[in-house]
């Protein structure tokens, strides 16, 4: 895997136009390869090489004579690709998500050849020549793999069905879409640094681990990286993704649930770690009549809106005195799952004795078990008002001044009187020095809602942080209009914003990126040196004792030996990575020498027959690693291309390189001295029958579950019942098939 990927991430630089840089371009780095020729010439090949290479070695070191493990093992490698990684992939999407596959003509594509592949052997084991394969039949077979590969990349670059079947949300251009992938990492070091950086308790280095979590997460990785991955969590070794300590998992929690309180860049999307609700008052201050004798207070709920959170609200006193001017409040409430606005009513006192405006305070608190936090509004005022006064908007002050890196500005806006309506103020901004869209963006609406008695409101205003030194900036601020019972001070309907430029924290940004920088690097698959290389074997998750688990520890030790012996095969760094990808091919090949010899030994010691052994224990245990990737990706991936629409490709590089080279070898052989090569048809014949009407059950459920809603129309996820029904069903579908065969092979079924 690691040399497949130093092969296939070859690039070049190109420029892209972007008006947002100086220059008006941006360098970005393309890749060589074609994504999809890849994934089937090389990493289709790469995850099926023990299959491949095992119905190879079973025909050469059986004196060319067909065996029953290595065509078992690819029929039961389809089989475990198709149902059972689709089944599990489905059942890790969380309640709700949907996960679409976007290269949906390649899938259809690659799906298509999956089933021909099958249906060819039908045709050449029983149709054409039942019992024997010629040599015309073993060729064809075996081009089929570069006549897919070709149809696979005319389908990539749109040579049929032109804007007809691809999802409309994937149709930018490769290098465009490199330039966004950019941009968003830049966005995330941003606003990570934004949030963190005037808080005195947080270390460079935990920042720095957070920024490279999320931007590694926001990344959209290769097949190879995610079988990698999971290699290496099956061995204990080192992990592909940023191991987090107590610390820093904490402030990811709490990123998270600060996730929409003002900003435009979502760290929820990027890291799917969103788990907690942010609670808080809608409004920073409320105001009441007191002839009202109520005053009514909304508290909003953000974030994870799925999960049952109880909460706290309690009065206490300002100038206003509790049982004197108020009646006090203190209960637990609580949101349910789905809710997202929750009222509270507090009792006021109405006496006739003459009083200044007198104020309270009511305070949420949640309990640290509980899975919500506390918004910025923790707090809200309550003023006690005399009546009949007309209300009046304005701004406090006619100036404000934020730095750059403040992330999201909040202009207050004040609201007098007797607040006893809903009143809307339109405002807008007038372009100075600073230029909106390039340093500062507003709600689109360009409006501000004071419910009734809320006395303060913020106009927010995300400000724009090139990370680049430059003069101070303003803008101004206008108050325009109001709805409702209201008017406008009309002295104080202006404001200026300046964005002054923050030295201290560009510093600071340079350290935590550089940081950062070098956390990324130690991810990154392939090894520099022989050295590394042996190194990271020979310790538990690479040497990072610090975030290694028991399991890791137990993983370790039993594959301790295989890790420290394929450390021979030299490093993807060597030769363009080339050398690893030989090297690595003829490790496997020993290794499948004896895992075939050790396969037909276990079978009948425990009364298997080589047929059972091959779709059972053997297809199992050479696909293992790819059903923990694939649920990787189906997790992390916003897209279900490298869960199980990739996956599919291989399983007609099965047959058609597996089947196909050693078929082609044996026919070969045989027709020099004159002779059939023989392929007794019925079991396998069966098992296809099996597999294929299977296969097409799968593939028929997966393309339902997109174009139908009550599947989500993704095909991931999706509603609770349904996502269950639809997993377990592939599932039990992968049983029945390792079911019907098993009988079929001792004859418990008639063959064919």
């Amino acid at each position: 895997m690691q040399g497949i990927e130093a092969i296939t991430s070859k690039s070049h630089q190109v420029k892209v136009p972007d008006p947002e840089s100086e220059t008006g371009y941006t360098v970005v780095d393309i890749k060589v390869w074609n994504g999809t020729v890849a994934n089937l010439a090389l990493m289709a090949l790469g995850c099926s090489a023990s299959e491949i290479i095992l119905s190879i070695i079973e025909v050469v070191f059986n004196d060319f004579k067909a065996g029953a493990l290595g065509p078992g093992t690819i029929v039961g490698s389809a089989a475990i690709n198709l149902m059972l990684i689709s089944g599990v992939c489905i059942l890790s999407i969380s309640s709700g998500e949907t996960k679409r596959i976007k290269k949906v003509k390649v899938f259809l594509m690659t799906a298509a050849f999956s089933l021909f592949a099958y249906v060819w052997l039908l045709i050449i084991l029983v149709a054409t020549t039942p019992d024997y394969i010629d040599v015309w039949e073993a060729v064809v077979t075996f081009l089929f793999f570069p006549l897919m590969v070709l149809v696979a990349y005319m389908v990539d670059k749109d040579f049929f069905w032109k804007g007809s079947v691809q999802d409309s949300g994937f149709e930018m251009g490769e290098e465009q879409n490199l330039l966004e992938k950019q941009k968003a990492d830049r966005q995330i070091i941003q606003e990570v640094l934004r949030r963190l950086h005037n808080k005195n308790d947080v270390k460079d280095t935990d920042i720095a681990l957070l920024t490279a979590k999320l931007m590694e997460e926001n990344k959209e990785h290769s097949r190879g990286w995610y079988r990698i991955n999971a290699i290496r969590s099956l061995t204990g070794g080192a992990k592909l993704t940023p191991q987090m300590n107590d610390r820093t998992k904490e402030l990811l929690r709490t990123l998270v649930a600060c996730d929409e309180m003002g900003s435009q860049v979502s760290l929820t999307e990027v890291s799917q770690g969103g788990e907690k609700s942010i609670i808080e008052f809608t409004a920073p201050s409320t105001s009441i009549l007191e002839c009202d004798k109520r005053v009514k207070i909304g508290i909003a709920r953000h974030g994870n809106i799925n999960r049952r959170v109880r909460y706290r609200v309690e009065t206490f006193d300002g100038t206003a005195v509790a049982t004197e001017d108020y009646i006090e409040f203190k209960q637990s409430l609580v949101f349910e799952p789905g809710e997202t606005m929750n009222y509270i009513e507090i009792d006021i006192v109405d006496d006739d004795i003459w009083e200044e405006d007198e104020v309270f305070f009511a305070k949420i608190s949640i309990d640290p078990s509980e899975p919500g936090v506390v918004g910025r509004r923790a707090i809200t005022q309550i003023i006690v008002l005399n009546d009949d006064i007309r209300d009046t908007i304005r701004f406090p002050k006619p100036a404000f001044v934020f730095k750059e890196s403040v992330g999201t500005a909040l202009v207050p806006v004040e609201r007098e009187g007797g607040c006893k309506g809903k009143v809307i103020v339109k405002y807008e901004t007038k372009d100075l020095v600073a230029v909106k869209g390039r340093d500062y963006s507003i709600d689109p609406k360009q409006e501000i809602v004071f419910e009734k008695g809320e006395v303060s409101k913020m106009i927010e205003i995300c400000i724009h942080d090139d990370m680049e030194f430059e003069k101070d900036e303003n803008f101004e601020v206008r108050l325009t209009g109001v709805e409702g019972n209201c008017e406008m001070d009309k002295r104080k309907t202006r404001c200026v914003v300046t964005i002054v430029n923050d030295d201290e924290f560009k510093g600071f940004a340079a350290r935590v990126t550089d940081l950062t920088n070098a956390n990324l690097d130690s991810l990154k698959m392939s090894y520099t040196s022989w050295g590394k290389q042996f190194q990271d074997a020979m310790n538990v998750n690479g040497g990072d004792v610090e975030n290694a688990t028991f399991i890791d520890y137990i993983l370790h030790f039993f594959t301790f030996g295989w890790k420290v012996i394929f450390s021979l095969v030299p490093p993807a760094s060597i030769l363009g990575g080339y050398l690893c990808f030989i090297c690595a091919l003829i490790a496997i090949g020993v290794i499948t020498v004896i895992i075939g010899d050790l396969a037909n030994i276990f079978g009948c010691l425990i009364g298997l027959k080589p047929e059972v052994t091959a779709i059972t224990f053997v297809a199992l245990g050479t696909n293992l690693p790819d059903i923990f990737a694939s649920r990787a990706a189906a997790t992390l991936e916003r897209s279900a291309d490298n869960a199980v629409g990739k996956v599919i490709g291989s399983i007609a590089v099965n047959v058609f390189m597996g089947l196909g080279v050693s078929w082609t070898i044996a026919a070969i052989y045989w027709a020099a001295q004159g002779k059939n090569f023989e392929v007794q048809s019925g079991s396998l014949v069966f098992s296809v029958i099996i597999y294929l009407i299977c296969a097409v059950i799968t593939l028929g459920l997966l393309i339902v579950r997109r174009l139908t809603g009550i599947f989500g129309n993704a095909e991931l996820g999706g509603p609770t019942g349904p996502t269950m029904a639809c997993g377990l069903f592939l599932i039990c579908l992968w049983f029945l098939y390792v079911l019907l065969s098993s009988l079929q092979s001792y004859e418990y079924i008639s063959g064919i």
